[in-house]
C-alpha cells in the first residue's frame, strides 16, 4: 500500500536514551505502567505531495481499501513506533484523526487486526519514508494492520478538545492528560480507558458553544 502518513521527526523524548553505538532504546520502566488498549492515530485527509508521491490518507480512503484494511506504515518517530511494536495487541481500539487539515479531530473508529511487523517502506528509496539506515537484518521501523469499524456519530473537533482538556486540567476531569496535547507532536498515542469512554460520550452531545462556528 502507498505511503500515506505525515513525515515524523526521529527525535526521542526523554523517555528514551541513546547508546554509545547511536541505538535508541526505551527506558527502563515501573511494570506498574498501564497497558493501554485504545489509541489515536493521525492522518492526512487532504493531498500533500512529498518526493512526488501523495501521502493522502484520510478514513475515507480506508474504507476503499480492500476490506477495509490498511497497514499503518510509515511512522518515523521512536515514541510512535514503540507503541505500535511493543504496546499495540489484535483488538485494540483506535480513533481515526484527520491532522493537517483545516479542521483536524476524531472522524472514525478502526481496529488493530495486525500486530506489529516490519514497515517495508523503510527500505524503498522511492517512498517518501525510506531510510537509508535501515536494513533488512535489523529494521528500524514497524507498522499494524488497522480495520474500519465505523464513522463517529459526529465530528469531535480539536477545538473542542482543547477547551475540554483546559476544563479537566482544572477540575481533575477524565481529559486532563489527554495525550493529544501532553504528546502533541505523536502521530500514535495512548487514550486511557476513561478517555476512550468520556470522548465516545461526546458523540451524543452538542459540540461546545465555545467552538461552534
Amino acid at each position: 500500500m502507498p505511503t500515506k502518513r505525515k513525515r515524523e521527526s526521529s527525535k526521542t523524548s526523554n523517555t528514551f536514551e541513546q547508546e554509545s553505538n547511536g541505538v535508541v532504546k526505551e527506558k527502563t520502566r515501573p511494570s506498574s505502567e498501564e497497558e493501554y488498549r485504545h489509541w489515536l492515530m493521525k492522518s492526512e485527509p487532504e493531498s500533500r505531495y512529498e518526493n512526488g508521491v501523495d501521502v493522502r490518507f484520510g478514513i475515507e480512503d480506508l474504507k476503499s481499501c480492500p476490506d477495509q484494511t490498511a497497514c499503518w506504515d510509515g511512522v518515523r518517530n521512536y515514541q510512535a513506533r514503540n507503541f505500535m511494536r511493543d504496546k499495540m495487541r489484535k483488538g485494540d481500539e483506535v480513533f481515526f484523526y484527520h491532522s493537517n487539515t483545516k479542521k483536524p479531530g476524531i472522524c472514525g473508529i478502526c481496529e488493530v487486526v495486525r500486530e506489529s511487523y516490519v514497515d517495508h517502506t523503510q527500505f524503498d528509496s522511492k517512498d517518501p519514508h525510506y531510510d537509508r539506515t535501515a536494513k533488512r537484518d535489523n529494521p528500524r521501523w514497524y507498522m499494524v494492520d488497522v480495520k474500519f469499524k465505523r464513522m463517529t456519530r459526529r465530528f469531535v473537533s480539536l477545538a473542542e478538545l482543547k477547551v475540554l482538556h483546559a476544563e479537566h486540567k482544572q477540575s481533575g476531569g477524565p481529559l486532563k492528560n489527554l495525550s493529544l496535547f501532553t504528546r502533541a507532536r505523536l502521530s500514535v498515542q495512548p487514550i486511557s480507558q476513561e478517555e476512550w469512554d468520556y470522548i465516545l460520550t461526546l458523540e451524543s452531545q452538542e459540540e461546545k458553544e465555545c467552538v461552534q462556528k
